[in-house]
């Protein structure tokens, strides 16, 4: 049965929160919006750095260490050899070598060892995708992110429900964000990623409940799109000592909130 008294209170705090406070949490909390950060300035390549970010999405699942420390891997690599070996920095020329490059960093990585060949496929397989993908096309993703999730559920013959889908979309969101300055809300349509921190707090509202429906209905009540309550939830749930020592940095009233979140 539904614990109805902490469904609740857990309704009553994100609709406190909204949107404003996600993107707080996003900015300031979540390890892996810094890396991501930390990786565009030392890159300097912004149609590189935001297909750089969509591959690792995809191939993010499965994971040998947990995402904050896969990311920090991926955020390390030195991608700038890619631009170091091309005259002119000329993008043509970049994207013929960002696969081979990113496929052997996948293969050599510490953190995403499990199932590399299926994940190497699948990034043969969305390769003629994106190599055709300029900066004005991945600007138009960011506005239609909706449309960006359909493509990549097609390219993928994949479900546009599925994890890696919709946390590409999330990834993908924070990096635009830094490449065109504008923050723009996930769309309501694209639903939570379903991974184990997620659906081991989701058993504590509905223990025999889908999780993905779950959340698209606290979703709408609340007025939150899901990847944005992922964005809350996701981060503080982990255990990191580095999270921690920034949500303590957030403000008392916010700070006060999440704890009441990840302790219901």
């Amino acid at each position: 049965m539904d614990d109805i008294n902490n469904i609740n209170i857990l309704k009553t705090i994100l609709k406190g929160l909204g949107i404003k406070s996600a993107k707080i949490i996003e900015e300031n909390v979540d390890l892996q919006y810094r890396y991501l950060e930390n990786l565009q300035k030392t890159l300097n390549n912004d149609e590189l750095f935001l297909k750089l970010v969509i591959l690792n999405a995809i191939v993010s699942y499965q994971l040998s260490t947990t995402g904050e420390k896969w990311w920090k891997e991926f955020s390390e690599y030195p991608w700038n050899n890619i631009l170091n070996n091309n005259n002119n920095n000329d993008n043509r020329n970049i994207n013929n070598n960002l696969f081979k490059e990113y496929i052997l960093f996948l293969s050599n990585s510490k953190g995403n060892k499990r199932l590399n060949n299926v994940k190497i496929k699948r990034i043969n397989k969305i390769t003629p995708f994106l190599k055709d993908l300029s900066i004005s096309d991945l600007e138009n993703y960011y506005h239609n992110m909706n449309k960006f999730r359909d493509d990549i559920a097609k390219e993928l013959n994949t479900k546009k429900s599925s994890k890696t889908v919709v946390f590409t979309i999330k990834m993908f969101g924070y990096a635009s964000r830094m490449v065109f300055k504008k923050f723009i809300p996930y769309p309501f349509e694209i639903e939570i990623p379903k991974d184990s921190r997620i659906e081991k707090y989701t058993k504590r509202f509905a223990n025999n409940g889908d999780v993905i429906t779950f959340w698209n209905n606290i979703s709408s009540e609340v007025g939150i799109p899901p990847l944005h309550i992922d964005s809350i939830l996701w981060s503080a749930l982990g255990n990191s000592k580095d999270v921690k020592i920034h949500l303590k940095s957030l403000d008392n009233k916010l700070y006060n909130m999440i704890e009441t979140l990840i302790h219901l």
